[in-house]
């Protein structure tokens, strides 16, 4: 081996074990010794504002992707700049709600134990209570993160409601995620509400010949035309018709009828491996979703994450110290 080819693999050496050492930062119960607290605010925060809006659990669980699918799980989504260019500004991020109850989460524990928990862990542990607050999983979440001070509209580069299998294979794959993952995950659908346009050209005019994407129930794709008509641009749509509500496992049998509302929820279809999945959690007795989406919701949160002396532990969630 050449000189500089071992200098390269020394570097690859050294930014593996970096990343390692960062994601081993992590650990459940982070802050027990100095804000025990901690974890019992924020559920109390939580589930006070899912009894009052139980909406907003799906944009909080929202947040934490986008969070940690941006410059890692480092509480970026939660900056505002002055010039409106940070990336809670980014168009997939202007339907997120919910950053009253992150604030609110902050400034308890800022009361009891100032300076020590970090904004991206707060993320973290909210968007875990607001599913358990919809009946929906629980998870120990790991904690010990901190906070980045950059958030840069140009780097929002989110997985679409518009892509096709392979590219949600390879962009799950880029952040350590792999195929089990991304249909776990995307059974975060069974909450929340989608919007018209955002399924326009799968009723209308999906190859630009005026028609409705095959892969869309028939019956299904009418009754959604009757709701979202071509040049709506605000009617909102229940993702999981019936159970938005609630955390279940109902989407899995939708996305098995070919009732999946995106046309990536029916590209979960077009793989072996997310397919089977499918039909495994719609069929089976004794669903495994409610763990398995604890562990892909784990394995998420140590994507890119700041640890140590790195970043900060911000005082508001929306600026940097």
């Amino acid at each position: 081996m050449t000189a500089s080819k071992r200098l390269v693999v020394s570097c690859l050496f050294l930014v593996l074990l970096f990343a390692e050492a960062n994601s081993m930062g992590l650990k459940v119960g982070f802050y027990g010794k100095t804000c025990p607290q901690a974890e019992g605010i924020v559920k109390k925060v939580v589930f006070a504002a899912i009894k009052k809006a139980p909406t907003l659990g799906a944009p909080l669980l929202r947040m934490n992707f986008h969070d940690c699918f941006v410059r890692g799980c480092d509480g970026s989504v939660l900056l505002e700049l002055s010039n409106n260019q940070a990336e809670k500004n980014a168009v997939p991020n202007l339907s997120l709600r919910g950053f009253g109850v992150i604030d609110d989460s902050k400034a308890a524990i800022e009361k009891v134990c100032p300076g020590v928990v970090s904004c991206s862990d707060i993320l973290a542990l909210v968007a875990r209570d607001a599913m358990v607050a919809l009946e929906g999983p629980s998870w120990e979440v790991e904690t010990g993160r901190r906070d980045g001070r950059v958030s840069n509209i140009s780097e929002v580069n989110l997985p679409s409601p518009f892509d096709n299998i392979t590219k949600l294979i390879t962009e799950f794959s880029a952040k350590g995620l792999d195929e089990k993952d991304l249909v776990v995950l995307s059974g975060g659908h069974t909450i929340g509400m989608g919007h018209c346009p955002l399924i326009a050209n799968r009723l209308y005019n999906f190859t630009g010949k005026g028609d409705s994407d095959p892969s869309l129930d028939s019956e299904y794709a009418a009754k959604l035309r009757k709701k979202c008509k071509p040049t709506d641009f605000t009617t909102a749509i229940e993702m999981d018709p019936g159970s938005f509500k609630t955390f279940d496992e109902s989407y899995f049998t939708l996305v098995a009828k070919r009732r999946g509302l995106f046309q990536s929820d029916a590209a979960l279809l077009d793989n072996s491996k997310t397919r089977a999945y499918i039909f495994k959690q719609a069929t089976t007795y004794g669903s495994t979703f409610f763990t398995d989406f604890g562990v892909s919701m784990v394995k998420m949160g140590r994507i890119e994450v700041l640890t140590g002396h790195a970043g900060e532990i911000r005082k508001m969630c929306r600026i940097p110290n």
